[in-house]
């Protein structure tokens, strides 16, 4: 898989509107999950308990909590664009977030992200990014929503 290098506004936008690629799948696991909910204060039994989400939850396993599935965005995604040139880059917000199937331990992720939208702000760069969590094997996403980063370069 070729990582897509952009170093300006120029480069972002010769992609506008188009696919900008997909991640390496990524295995969620229990450990995963559980400093995930040591981390913050989530250990609703859905996420914690194997042997009870076997016997009374509705997935067969444990899940993924759903912010744990957003919090790996950042890995997947330096997987697909690598900025360069970059003074700072800041995660502006969040739209549409959907979170449409959950992710049983040990699922396998991956990230694939579009280029909704690219705009100039006097010199800060506005990436608008659709992303799609993809589940291997399933044909519901975990989640969809478009990502807004702001991108400061030299």
């Amino acid at each position: 898989m070729s990582v897509l290098v952009i170093r300006s506004f120029e480069d972002f936008e010769k992609f506008n509107g188009q696919d900008l690629g997909t991640s390496d799948y990524f295995r969620i696991t229990q450990n995963q999950i559980n400093l995930f909910a040591d981390a913050t204060h989530d250990h609703q039994w859905i996420h914690c308990d194997p042997e009870r989400a076997k016997k009374e939850g509705a997935f067969g396993n444990t899940i993924a909590h759903g912010y744990l599935t957003l919090s790996i965005v950042p890995h997947l995604w330096d997987q697909i664009v690598k900025v360069e040139n970059l003074k700072m880059m800041i995660n502006y917000g969040i739209e549409t977030l959907r979170f449409a199937q959950a992710v049983t331990v040990d699922s396998e992720v991956r990230l694939a992200a579009k280029l909704k939208n690219v705009a100039n702000l006097r010199g800060t760069v506005k990436a608008e990014v659709e992303v799609k969590l993809e589940i291997k094997d399933q044909k519901k996403p975990a989640f969809t929503g478009v990502l807004v980063f702001l991108y400061h370069f030299h």
